[in-house]
């Protein structure tokens, strides 16, 4: 507003001083003329007058125009230094609120967020697994029908699987919980079986009971997909749990229903620490569960071993 009637000021300046000048000339003109009968003396003193007078003036307003231009640069100056200072305020303002945005969040760790990892160890199923006749069991008939089921408890397995870190803070609600995915797959053994059966060809021709010495593997494919909650981010001991899975359980010999796929779930709980340059050891036990059978197939047990794991 100031800068407003500052330029309205000296423009008003402005237009008085060249119209003093223009209003000046014509006076001294005439009263040249109107006297001019007057002796060359007085008619040359009263020009002088007057254009003294007109000089004294011009020369006030020349410098009451040079006064406001000085004002005038003076508060542009001003406004100048108030708007600079103002922009760096706003910057610096800026700055300290990024910096602490930075600071408000979690150190970003080294350690990679994906890993590949192989495991193996030790399985027991709780029971039987049944659903096939067992070719090892006692007895039989002419006909080459088995009695009893496949037994045996305890197994060994191996497998390998991925985790893909899905987010850093278990969506928000808990701070350096991190939630993954994984997919997992293990092959699983309970041992080979001979089948010591008698075969009624073999009576049929040589009129003695003959032997089938073959054997068979009665082994179980395991592929899974679950949640994984793993603690303590950028740490080197994470512990983690799975609060349940789906797995699909491929079993041989199929059933006698001919059935070689079970669905069911698994539940599990681990750590593992980093050793050396995103390389981990680790320990996990799970607990795996079908509801029922399926055609009298039994598939719940658990598995408890150990992995390695790299990170990527």
């Amino acid at each position: 507003m100031m800068m407003k009637k500052t330029k309205l000021v000296l423009a008003m300046a402005t237009a008085t001083l060249t119209m003093a000048g223009l209003l000046v000339a014509p006076q001294a003109q005439a009263h040249s003329k109107k006297h001019g009968h007057s002796s060359s003396y007085n008619s040359s003193s009263s020009a002088e007058r007057l254009a003294a007078a007109a000089n004294n003036r011009v020369e006030a307003l020349e410098q009451q125009l040079q006064a406001m231009q000085y004002e005038l640069q003076a508060l542009r100056s001003s406004q100048a230094s108030h708007s600079g200072s103002s922009v760096d305020s706003a910057k610096v303002q800026e700055l300290d609120q990024w910096m602490a945005s930075v600071k408000s969040q979690p150190a970003k760790s080294s350690t990679k967020d994906n890993m590949v990892f192989f495991r193996g160890g030790y399985a027991h199923a709780d029971s039987n697994r049944g659903g096939t006749l067992d070719p090892t069991a006692p007895g039989g008939n002419s006909g080459g029908v088995l009695n009893g089921v496949i037994g045996g408890q305890d197994a060994w397995y191996f497998g390998a699987g991925f985790d893909w870190s899905l987010n850093d803070d278990l969506f928000g609600a808990m701070h350096g919980t991190e939630v993954l995915a994984e997919l997992m797959f293990d092959y699983k053994e309970l041992g080979n079986r001979a089948l010591n059966g008698i075969t009624p060809a073999v009576g049929a021709i040589a009129g003695i009971p003959g032997v089938n010495t073959e054997t068979a593997t009665v082994n179980q494919l395991t592929l899974a997909a679950s949640p994984k909650v793993k603690f303590l981010k950028g740490q080197a001991f994470r512990p983690w749990l799975i609060p349940v899975g789906f797995e699909l359980n491929i079993i041989s010999p199929p059933s006698d229903a001919i059935t070689v796929l079970t669905p069911g779930m698994q539940f599990g709980l681990g750590a593992d620490y980093k050793v050396w340059n995103n390389i981990f050891v680790g320990l996990d036990a799970r607990y795996h569960y079908a509801p029922g059978n399926i055609d009298g197939v039994n598939t719940n047990g658990v598995t408890a071993g150990g992995y390695v794991g790299i990170g990527f």
